[in-house]
């Protein structure tokens, strides 16, 4: 016989397959004070830096390229990505739907599952629209557009968990 591993001895108080916890919930007070502690992500906030990235890089690329057809393109691209999320923030904060389902949790994240359809949906048949609504369309300035646009999550994600590890 080999000597391999030993495991220990399991209590007589453990059922077979489960494992000592060291979790502790926490009170009523402790949750309220960890929630005061941390920061919230405004989505109306994120929103408006959505738009900003998408002003600034249409203004940008409509200089490099000295061509209003590739800002037009940068900006609808924007617009893409930020009008959903708009309506997005609204239908989850300011509808009258979602003073109804704030109470239920349930119904709080099919709430959220809805408005996510919706802005996906919205930004297909945006994309779709491009070419009749700019035009001519520079495909590559609607791509740029929409890429720096989806990329304010990340950044917003970013700046989220430094503000949580900064108040510890």
């Amino acid at each position: 016989m080999t000597q391999g591993h030993s495991i220990p001895p399991a209590r007589a108080d453990q059922e077979d397959g489960e494992q000592e916890s060291d979790f502790k919930p926490l009170t009523r007070e402790e949750a309220q004070q960890w929630r005061v502690g941390q920061p919230v992500l405004s989505l109306w906030r994120l929103v408006m830096v959505q738009w900003l990235v998408g002003l600034a890089a249409s203004i940008v690329g409509g200089l490099l390229w000295q061509s209003s057809s590739v800002a037009w393109s940068v900006l609808y691209g924007a617009a893409a990505v930020a009008i959903p999320s708009a309506l997005m923030a609204y239908g989850l904060t300011s509808s009258a739907m979602s003073r109804v389902w704030a109470a239920h949790a349930n119904a709080a994240f099919a709430g959220f599952l809805l408005w996510e359809g919706v802005k996906i949906l919205l930004a297909v048949v945006m994309l779709a629209a491009a070419p009749w609504v700019v035009s001519p369309l520079n495909w590559f300035g609607l791509l740029v557009g929409l890429v720096l646009v989806l990329k304010v999550y990340w950044f917003g994600y970013f700046f989220q968990a430094r503000r949580s590890n900064a108040n510890g």
